[in-house]
């Protein structure tokens, strides 16, 4: 299904325009979000077609069944708090079934985990983005090759005057400078050294060698059977858990650029660079960090969910990123630590009410189904 079919057949209950024109931190260039709440057809849901949820490409517009919307209110998941909190202004449509879904009903102290946990993970998030910025990866993929070092056991012919027998080289180098070739190389594995290998050179490739790596591409390098009194060239160094930790993060990298928003990206680029002292985090993450920690101490402190800033000029000012990462790491430890407080005075149950929700939402599915 779509969120075209939700339209065409009647089946949304609740529908609001979410994010920073809710939260009252909209800008000239903010996107608009919508979020709402669905049922499905009589057919899907006793059937086996069961869809928890409906989003467009972009995922600025995104749906959920009643039944996973409750389901996410009982865990006081912020972001569908978020959506039952909405101020009448951004109300696009309202079923009078959803008036039985009270905010009163599912505020618990479980925001202090829900909230507070989303806030880390945004910090992480926001530090992640600027590695990206301030250390871009070459489009070309390093091979294993470029994690390995060679130890000479004698020295090489024009690098001798330059360094050492005891010196590491780059492979790449030491093959060089030695005019030797790659696939003529073969390596034994030395007992009780992890990742070290004694190496060999056949200039006439007739032993058989299997050459340093197979391939470009090949994650691990190859080993060969080596005839007895073969002479020693050297010793190779296999930074293999290096090699992994960079595929990894070329991989994290180059799905990033595929994926980023490049309005977005060029913000944070812009912030990064419009001052003397660039800052190193993401100031739009770093922003809904401190409205979050806000929001589970006004949770826990009044009882309460009023999710339209009164702060809009501060939070702001830290998304133009005119704040220091320590600065805000600060205000977030004093917002953890008020939170803390608030959670052990707060009126608030522990946790929602289950089986009251699951009545209210057996009585919204019998109406919707009779």
């Amino acid at each position: 299904m779509t969120i075209q079919d939700l339209r065409t057949q009647n089946l949304i209950l609740f529908e609001v325009i979410s994010g920073s024109k809710s939260f009252g931190l909209n800008t000239p260039t903010s996107d608009t979000d919508i979020k709402g709440v669905y049922y499905l057809p009589k057919e899907k849901f006793f059937g086996l077609d069961y869809i928890p949820q409906i989003s467009n490409e972009t995922n600025d517009e995104v749906y959920y069944e009643i039944g996973r919307f409750v389901e996410l209110l009982l865990k006081n998941n912020p972001n569908i708090l978020e959506i039952l909190a909405s101020p009448e202004d951004c109300i696009l449509y309202k079923h009078p079934l959803m008036e039985n879904l009270r905010m009163e009903d599912f505020l618990s102290k479980l925001c202090k985990d829900s909230f507070a946990g989303y806030a880390v993970t945004q910090i992480k998030k926001a530090r992640g983005l600027n590695r990206k910025i301030v250390n871009p990866m070459p489009k070309e993929k390093k091979s294993l090759l470029d994690f390995c070092y060679v130890l000479p056991v004698g020295t090489s012919r024009d690098l001798s005057v330059h360094m050492s027998v005891h010196e590491a080289i780059p492979v790449q180098n030491w093959l060089m400078s030695n005019s030797f070739d790659k696939s003529h190389i073969g390596l034994a594995k030395m007992p009780h050294m992890k990742d070290m290998f004694a190496m060999f050179y056949d200039e006439n490739k007739t032993l058989g060698y299997k050459g340093i790596i197979q391939k470009e591409s090949s994650n691990e390098v190859s080993l060969s059977s080596i005839p007895k009194n073969e002479k020693l060239v050297g010793y190779l160094s296999c930074n293999q858990d290096g090699y992994s930790k960079y595929c990894k993060e070329y991989k994290e990298y180059w799905e990033w650029i595929e994926k980023r928003n490049e309005d977005r990206y060029r913000d944070s680029v812009k912030t990064l660079h419009a001052t003397s002292q660039p800052q190193n985090y993401d100031s739009k993450n770093m922003m809904h960090t401190i409205r979050l920690l806000q929001t589970a101490e006004q949770i826990l402190s009044t009882g309460k969910l009023n999710i339209r800033v009164s702060n809009r000029e501060e939070l702001l000012d830290i998304k133009a990123g005119n704040k220091e990462y320590d600065d805000l790491l600060k205000m977030a430890d004093n917002l953890i630590a008020s939170i803390e407080k608030q959670y052990q005075t707060s009126t608030l149950p522990e946790k929602p009410d289950e089986e009251k929700a699951i009545q209210t939402l057996i009585k919204i599915r019998e109406e919707l189904y009779s």
